[in-house]
């Protein structure tokens, strides 16, 4: 019954996405485990570890986005942020509920001006740190 890495990828890609979710959800519950728990977390282990090295990332060029507040189109700034960080809706949601909140952090200064553009078209507030 045991089989290798590999050979269990492959027979993921030959089921539906239906029952792939299916199964997650049957892990989830025979393991007490979430897999959006572990998605969402990922995000803000790296938010801490980026903090306490703010100052060395800005000499190298790499800057911070930091939502400041989400406006009165909170659902197009949810988008932006969706697309950007690639998040789930709730967590993309709570990210911006949580404002001020870091978007993106160790990133590029030009990648990091079109996301505060981006951000405030989409009707929040942005800084670039």
């Amino acid at each position: 019954m045991a089989t290798s890495t590999e050979e269990w990828i492959e027979e993921l890609k030959g089921i539906s996405v239906l029952e792939l979710s299916e199964r997650i959800k049957a892990l989830e519950e025979a393991f007490g485990v979430s897999a959006a728990a572990v998605a969402a977390a990922a995000p803000a282990a790296g938010g801490a570890a980026g903090g306490d090295n703010g100052a060395a990332e800005e000499e190298g060029g790499t800057v911070d986005v930091v939502l400041t507040a989400a406006g009165d189109k909170k659902i197009q700034v949810i988008k932006v942020v969706r697309a950007a960080t690639g998040l789930g809706l709730k967590e993309a949601k709570a990210l911006v509920d949580e404002a001020p909140k870091p978007i993106k952090e160790g990133i590029e200064r030009e990648e990091a001006d079109k996301l505060k553009a981006e951000l405030e078209e989409a009707g929040g507030t942005a800084e670039v740190k």
